[in-house]
């Protein structure tokens, strides 16, 4: 057993580590380290901790000369748990030899544990530290990481700038190393990573739980379930990797919010699409616009994407001309989808439809950071609260379509309303070869001609890369 004693004494600057080798001299030397400690006035705290178990062999690890690194072997419990500490426990740490030559003595710990805790102590263990990293060879900054350094918005070009954000941006050509590290660095678009980073595998986990219980390979009722689960998994990650890469040049800024719209786009096609088989009114059903309302989707999706990539190029010339565009271009699909959410008003679906109307206010009012510039770089600007608000609204629009497609499986199926693979999973390809054919067409001169136009957002990058 291990017995603890903890005497409240006070130690020099002078005072160290006082250990010996041998059987015969270890005794003596703790008594006169614990009577010189005792006759200091009380000023610092000693924590000894000794044990009781004699060490019979000792563990000698020698280096070459003033190189020592800590070692520490065979520190556990006995085979009798009991407590005490086993025995070869080799352990070797130099503070300066004994004497200069192949003879010097490297004092050793006596005892499984001696610490002492002193003026100085923490500067000496530092020492040893870093002379034991260099014995071993070990790159110094191999236990550190430098972080990307930040900008103010007058030191980046004006491509990277957001309206009322003054300070917290990252460097505008960095690479894909520092963009992943700044998503563990607090700067302006940290939080908008990850508010859609950790919803991601909230919804992944919702799905597998529906995969458990729902049979999506043979039962055709359960295809627009399966389409809309997938978008909303989708579009929040392709939105966290945008804004995480977005600083690697400005091409990439654009192409990787061309992604981004896409992505939205198709989220738009999967709410079209679990309406239109889920949350129709009964009127509607076997109708023209119910025959009709995926292939009109797909439509919305193919304007919405143009015009978002599109009001891109307007950004830098025409910012407002640029945000009215950008928002119609979501707009548009939302009155589309929602249609039969406001002709049936069901409860289920009035969080949702509190929380897009919320979303929407946000990105197009830059609310609060526009009312004290500066004081939102970080926390608390429109564009968080709007991937908060996007996702929240998301959620209870998840659980609308689910609460509809069990309550009507029975009424639905009666009247011939199911749903068919072409107009499920069918629209869902479709849509995403026309949104992969239009982002291609928009990033193709951001890559192949980089300094063609003036009046193009790639043009600052030219700009940059002079100065």
């Amino acid at each position: 057993m291990a017995r603890v004693v903890t005497p409240v004494m006070h130690v020099s600057t002078e005072q160290r580590f006082l250990l010996a080798r041998g059987n015969k001299r270890k005794t003596q030397r703790k008594e006169d380290a614990l009577q010189r400690l005792s006759n200091t006035p009380v000023a610092f705290s000693v924590l000894t901790i000794l044990t009781q178990t004699r060490v019979e062999a000792y563990f000698n690890l020698r280096m070459p000369e003033g190189r020592v690194f800590p070692v520490w072997r065979g520190i556990g419990v006995g085979a009798g748990g009991g407590g005490s500490w086993i025995q070869d426990w080799g352990r070797c740490l130099q503070w300066e030899p004994d004497s200069p030559g192949p003879g010097a003595r490297i004092p050793v710990f006596d005892y499984p544990v001696w610490v002492v805790l002193c003026r100085g102590g923490r500067a000496r263990l530092r020492e040893v530290c870093q002379r034991g990293r260099g014995a071993i060879r070990l790159p110094k900054d191999m236990l550190s990481i430098k972080l990307p350094q930040l900008f103010d918005i007058h030191q980046i070009p004006k491509v990277f700038r957001e309206e009322s954000i003054i300070s917290g941006y990252r460097h505008p050509h960095s690479s894909a190393l520092d963009c992943v590290l700044s998503s563990f660095q607090m700067n302006n678009e940290t939080v908008n990573i990850w508010t859609h980073f950790l919803p991601t595998w909230y919804f992944l986990w919702r799905f597998f739980a529906l995969c458990s219980t729902m049979n999506f390979l043979t039962d055709s009722y359960t295809w627009p379930l399966l389409v809309y689960m997938l978008l909303i998994c989708i579009y929040p990650f392709t939105s966290s990797c945008a804004h995480t890469f977005s600083t690697m040049s400005p091409e990439s800024r654009h192409i990787c919010y061309f992604f981004d719209y896409g992505a939205i786009s198709l989220y738009s096609l999967g709410c079209a699409i679990s309406y239109g088989h889920y949350v129709m009114p009964d009127g509607w059903v076997n109708t023209w616009l119910h025959q009709h309302f995926a292939p009109i989707a797909i439509g919305n999706t193919v304007l919405c994407t143009s015009l978002s990539c599109y009001s891109r190029f307007l950004e830098l010339q025409f910012p407002q001309r640029s945000k009215v565009l950008r928002t119609g271009a979501f707009v548009l699909p939302f009155i589309f989808d929602t249609v039969p959410l406001f002709y049936r008003a069901l409860s289920s679906h009035c969080y949702h439809l509190v929380f897009a109307f919320l979303t929407c206010f946000l990105f197009t009012s830059h609310f609060p950071e526009r009312l004290a510039p500066g004081r939102f770089d970080y926390f608390g600007h429109s564009h968080q609260l709007f991937h908060i608000s996007a996702v929240v609204g998301t959620h209870f629009q998840m659980e609308g379509v689910m609460a509809d497609m069990a309550s009507r499986r029975t009424w639905l199926l009666a009247h011939g309303a199911g749903p068919s693979f072409l107009g499920t999973i069918g629209v869902l390809v479709a849509s995403l070869v026309l949104n992969l054919g239009i982002i291609g067409i928009f990033s193709a001169p951001l890559l192949w001609k980089p300094c063609h136009s003036s009046n193009q957002p790639h043009t600052s990058a030219c700009e940059c890369k002079e100065k």
